[in-house]
């Protein structure tokens, strides 16, 4: 399944190819390329160069790993994500290395690091689908996630696979069109609400 986005402006095939099925093939990614999709997050940028992510990876061919991994999602989130080859749980350290301090991008540097991933993700025909609806609590208690640190999202990482694998109900997710909000929206410059004014243009 591929579903190109509807852009408003000329962007990037890596950026318009991507999004977030649930349909996955259970065929494996190699350790080569899951060697360079990493490689790609640890050169996200970050505050400070502190690089404050961890990645939890568990893979189809270590099932106790990945059967550990697939139970912190949520139910509806296991349904689908079970098929796919790669289970990610994605963490960030809370504090600075440097000095102890609160590291309130922590979140963010994790968030460019992952979206670094799927770029390196999409180049390679591979689709990687996030999710916030795993259990940080049980995450932390399965993986001893050390103090400090903070499981955020949950993603897998996998190849097209066939929509007849997922319920009926997915299925319809599957193939209903991608939207977005317009720019004007969310752009803004001036004051909040006031449209950047290069969109008029």
């Amino acid at each position: 399944m591929f579903k190109p986005a509807k852009t408003e402006y000329p962007v990037h095939s890596l950026v318009e190819n991507r999004w977030s099925p649930r349909a996955f093939s259970d065929k494996p990614v190699s350790h080569e390329i899951l060697r360079s999709l990493f490689e790609a997050a640890r050169w996200a940028p970050s505050s400070n160069n502190e690089q404050p992510w961890a990645f939890l990876v568990a893979t189809s061919d270590q099932p106790e790993h990945f059967e550990k991994a697939l139970g912190t999602l949520v139910p509806a989130n296991q349904v689908w994500a079970k098929r796919a080859p790669v289970l990610v749980i994605a963490a960030s350290e809370m504090e600075f290395a440097r000095n102890q301090q609160p590291n309130r991008n922590a979140f963010y540097d994790t968030g460019a690091a992952v979206a670094h991933l799927t770029s390196e993700a999409t180049s390679r025909g591979l689709f990687v689908h996030q999710m916030a609806g795993f259990d940080p609590q049980k995450a932390k208690e399965l993986f001893h996630i050390p103090k400090g640190w903070e499981p955020i999202a949950a993603f897998v990482i996998g190849y097209p696979g066939d929509l007849k694998e997922l319920p009926e109900q997915l299925r319809e997710r599957e193939v209903a069109p991608r939207t977005r909000k317009p720019i004007k929206d969310f752009v803004m410059s001036g004051e909040w609400g006031t449209p950047a004014q290069f969109l008029s243009n």
